[in-house]
């Protein structure tokens, strides 16, 4: 079985065969890559897939994607209701797939989350893809495995929210950097930028951690001279930058009365939208950053951060299952290769993906309210250097210990550490085991399966250590597969659970294992469940009473917030006034624009609830509107909200 070619052969040795070919790309591909990948790219799709018709839409995002599969305004804009009256408080890149797909397929629950898990299969082929070119067929598979079974990432594929877009995006812009570097070829360097602009399309700031990245990797390795491959950089950074911007740029020269306001603003500025309220309040205390809503940073100033944040027990269950094996491999993966060129593509790759590893990391201790689905974007950066790390210490092993490559191996040749260098690999199936020991120990969500995992690590540590003159290949595969096996078995039954609805987390933010289920379990989120055109009994007797008393107004209702509006939006396509947008604070409609509406019968009813701040618009509804009685437009009621009918007075 051809493994990653860092074995450790004579110094004369290595330097021909890396002038010869590539590292990580054998000759010929074994027999056993194409079932094995095809394999694992139906279990992503069976994982991410299962119980689709019931699938955990995002209360807010899932409304917007009706909408916008409904009205071309509302589709380009990302506007929350069919009329595209206010947007959403994100890009909608993200989203358009989504769209796509209800507009196809109709208003289904399955048809809004058929795209998350297009996208997270999409993701797992193509990392197998690029870390097969890395470091060959068996760090792919490795790879490709790891990232199906992170828990997050099944969590995550199953619910409507845009990091799954921005982590297939990113991915793709990390091949086509990997290619840019192999080949000194322009197109690919500029096609990741345009992979990069993109997926700033899907979550905005965020899709920018990698660049810093990328410029390093590419300067440091690519080939060509300093100034040639720093010219190249900055082209390739403006081409990022233009894909960027194009959005913000169109929605800053549509004149304010052709497109949606833009939530979470308030001067209604697409910049604000993107640098103030998704971008400066996320790392401070300025409420009104570049012109943001009030309010949206006090909000965001608890939750996950800190240095610790990916390990501590909410976090590390669902994405740092090989955090030590990644950051070994790192460590190992470039001191071993410090001998070679400069542009040495394996230690390339290291450098990549570690590099995305630790910028990530840092973003995200330093920032404020982080949700752990968050972290799903570091998912393939963990499972590439998992899969490179396994592949280089195994050719290390084989080095030492195969007949075949042992008369070629010089341990005098080579610092004393070297000739320990095939111990790395027990060692890293010990290290990754027991650390799953350690991650799910506190909840010990899966304790049964921790003795399975201690048992095949025994099996595989013992298999390599003890290899001898008879000991033959076939038993050395078997102790290897057991190892690996070691490793996956107790995220896999993380990973499994989120199958469950009870153990997925919140329609608003997916998590796996015992932390979803406190999610689930909870008054308030248990009902955000509910998918497309499945509206509750409530809200059935509430649209009936409004459709039964429309007389030509434009608006169905105005409501108090998105929060009282998405589940009729996810019910029925309507043009709904959602005042206050996401929060409630975006200073839209005004009171002036209120009274307008309803003077010209384009408004007669608004619905107010006591869970979101007042605004002027709402200050005009409760001074100039009659409240209705609750009994005419509800079977019975909490008391949470009430309607008010706002028919000017003759």
């Amino acid at each position: 079985m051809t493994a990653i070619p860092a074995a450790r052969p004579t110094r004369a040795h290595r330097g021909r065969r890396t002038a010869g070919r590539s590292p990580g790309l054998p000759e010929d591909a074994p027999r056993w890559e194409r079932p094995a990948l095809a394999a694992v790219l139906v279990l992503a799709t069976v994982l991410y897939a299962w119980g689709i018709g019931h699938a955990a839409l995002h209360p807010f995002y899932g409304a917007a994607i009706r909408s916008m599969a409904e009205s071309w305004r509302a589709f380009f804009f990302g506007g929350l209701d069919a009329s595209g009256s206010i947007s959403i408080d994100k890009l909608p890149g993200a989203f358009w797939p989504d769209a796509v797909s209800v507009w196809l397929f109709g208003p289904h629950t399955w048809a809004a989350a058929l795209p998350q898990v297009v996208e997270g299969v999409l993701t797992v082929w193509l990392l197998h893809r690029i870390v097969r070119g890395w470091a060959g067929p068996f760090a792919a598979l490795i790879a490709a495995l790891t990232l199906t079974l992170t828990p997050v990432t099944v969590a995550l594929n199953r619910a409507t929210i845009p990091d799954t877009a921005l982590t297939l995006l990113l991915v793709a812009a990390a091949g086509a950097l990997q290619k840019a570097v192999r080949t000194e070829r322009l197109l690919p360097l500029v096609t990741c930028g345009v992979w990069v602009g993109l997926a700033f399309q899907a979550k905005m700031l965020q899709a920018w951690l990698v660049l810093p990245v990328f410029a390093a990797v590419y300067q440091l390795a690519a080939p060509g001279t300093r100034l040639k491959r720093a010219m190249r950089v900055l082209l390739a950074g403006a081409v990022s930058l233009a894909v960027s911007c194009s959005w913000a740029l169109i929605a800053w020269v549509t004149p304010a009365g052709s497109r949606p306001y833009l939530d979470g603003t308030s001067n209604n500025d697409p910049f604000t939208l993107v640098f103030g309220y998704n971008g400066l309040s996320r790392f401070s205390s300025d409420t009104t950053a570049f012109g943001a809503v009030a309010g949206t940073a006090a909000s965001r100033t608890t939750g996950n951060t800190g240095w610790d944040m990916l390990i501590n027990h909410t976090v590390g269950p669902q994405v740092a299952w090989f955090l030590p094996l990644a950051v070994l491999a790192t460590v190992l993966g470039i001191m071993w290769r410090a001998g070679q060129p400069r542009t040495d593509p394996l230690r390339t790759g290291f450098v990549m993906w570690g590099g995305w590893l630790a910028v990530h990391t840092l973003v995200f201790s330093a920032s404020n309210g982080n949700h752990a689905y968050y972290t799903a974007v570091i998912a393939p950066a963990l499972a590439a250097l998992a899969g490179g790390g396994l592949a280089l210490f195994r050719s290390e092993y084989e080095a030492k210990h195969d007949p075949k490559l042992e008369a070629k191996y010089e341990p005098e040749a080579e610092p004393e550490a070297a000739g320990r260098r095939h111990l790395a690999l027990p060692a890293a199936i010990v290290l990754t085991a027991l650390w799953s020991l350690v991650l799910d120990w506190p909840t010990r969500f899966v304790s049964w399966l921790l003795p399975i995992a201690v048992m095949l690590a025994l099996c595989g540590v013992v298999g390599l250590w003890s290899r001898g003159p008879r000991t033959s290949p076939r038993m050395i595969h078997t102790a290897l597969a057991a190892g690996m096996a070691a490793t996956l078995v107790v995220p896999a039954g993380w990973a499994l659970s989120g199958l469950n609805p009870l153990y997925a987390g919140a329609a608003t933010s997916p998590m796996a294992g015992p932390v979803g289920k406190s999610y689930y379990e909870h008054p308030r989120h248990a009902p955000l469940r509910r998918g497309l055109d499945r509206p509750n009994t409530r809200d059935t007797a509430l649209l009936d009473y409004l459709t039964a008393h429309r007389h030509g107004e434009r608006y169905l209702l105005a409501t108090q917030a998105a929060y009282t509006a998405e589940p009729l939006l996810r019910a029925k396509s309507e043009p709904i006034l959602v005042m206050g947008g996401f929060t409630g604070s975006t200073p839209f409609p005004s009171a002036q624009q209120m009274g307008s509406l309803v003077a010209t019968h384009q408004l007669r009813y608004a619905l107010l609830t006591t869970q979101r701040p007042t605004t002027p618009a709402t200050t005009w509804v409760k001074s100039h509107c009659t409240r209705i009685r609750p009994t005419a437009y509800a079977r019975r009621t909490d008391g949470s909200f009430f309607l008010y009918d706002c028919t000017p007075q003759r």
